[in-house]
């Protein structure tokens, strides 16, 4: 991948730490993403982005300028991420990766232990560029930030992950990837090939069928409008007939309509009304969830994220307490919704 706006001549002066600035803080945000994509969590991509930052400008006086900052950022970033990955023995996942759907309520405590895949706010993809102009991007952006290939990716070996970001999201060439993951050409591509064959086998909703803007508008209208009437039935109405529905940390998933409409008629009449304010995340429809407490006040409950198909809902993922309270301040939303 060129960028030689930001690669010197053989004949020009080295970049100054001045470049490095600006350079570092202009992709900032891209990182992040970066980051994002390889541990599955918004709260580390940022401790990532943090520590990339710190290691190239203690490291900046020995940056030899033969590749752009923007490569050699990447490079640190992908490694910082890298290290940070194999300090955890089975990486992020979600309840569907762990076990078969449930059938019963959920019983005992939520799953503290387990570290959960996070959604991403649309505020911090606000002006990123889309990398699917290159020649070898194989994911435009919409399809790379999608929680549905966030988690599949996660299921990677880290290397794996790595090499199949840089090359098929961000369309690097298989000698500057090796030159990252400081490997050979051939264990590159060789690393390309399993990566691409086992999401092939995982990734079941990457590509969902396309739904119209004014038919995305009208769905998530009643959406709102069944959740804040308490009109379960219209709820259940909207969701695909094989639909999914999770709610992190808990490890308990449903599937189908049926089973879905069971839960939420056992656990419905416990709540006192619900107000929903539209967030955006992963570029995929999503909403704060304020439940009423009994003081009165509009308390923060959870994250909901939608997958939409067909005019209906493929995937709802809900991010419970206390999941959601640090969600919520990563989201920049009050915990307590203004009358």
């Amino acid at each position: 991948m060129k960028d030689k706006t930001l690669t010197s001549p053989a004949n020009a002066a080295p970049p100054s730490r001045a470049d490095f600035v600006r350079v570092a803080e202009a992709h900032r945000r891209a990182l992040k993403l970066h980051c994002y994509r390889m541990l599955g969590s918004l709260h580390e991509a940022e401790d990532a982005v943090q520590e990339t930052m710190l290691r190239a400008w203690r490291g900046f006086d020995d940056f030899e300028a033969r590749a752009s900052i923007k490569n050699w950022l990447y490079r640190i970033a992908t490694n910082v991420a890298l290290n940070m990955a194999s300090r955890s023995k089975h990486g992020r996942t979600m309840p569907d990766r762990l076990n078969g759907p449930s059938t019963m309520r959920p019983q005992g405590r939520p799953d503290a232990e387990t570290l959960w895949i996070e959604p991403y706010p649309d505020a911090e993809l606000e002006s990123l560029p889309d990398p699917a102009a290159g020649p070898d991007v194989r994911y435009e952006l919409r399809e790379s930030v999608r929680f549905a290939f966030i988690t599949t990716i996660q299921q990677l070996p880290p290397r794996q992950r790595a090499a199949l970001l840089l090359a098929d999201v961000l369309g690097w060439s298989a000698i500057e990837v090796a030159a990252v993951l400081d490997a050979s050409v051939a264990s590159v591509n060789s690393a390309l090939q399993r990566a691409r064959a086992k999401l092939a086998t995982l990734d079941r909703d990457a590509r969902p069928a396309p739904i119209a803007d004014e038919q995305q508008r009208g769905l998530l209208e009643r959406y709102v409008r069944a959740w804040e009437s308490a009109d379960l039935e219209r709820f259940v109405s909207l969701l695909r007939e094989d639909a999914v529905y999770s709610m992190p940390p808990w490890r308990e998933w449903y599937q189908g309509r049926s089973s879905i409409a069971d839960f939420f008629r056992a656990v419905w009449p416990a709540y006192r009304g619900f107000r929903l304010v539209p967030v955006g995340a992963n570029l995929q429809p999503a909403f704060a969830l304020y439940s009423l407490g009994a003081e009165g006040r509009w308390n923060a409950h959870s994250i909901q994220l939608l997958a939409l198909d067909e005019s209906q809902i493929g995937a709802m993922t809900m991010f419970m307490q206390p999941l959601a309270q640090k969600l919520f301040t990563a989201f920049r939303l009050p915990k307590v919704l203004e009358p």
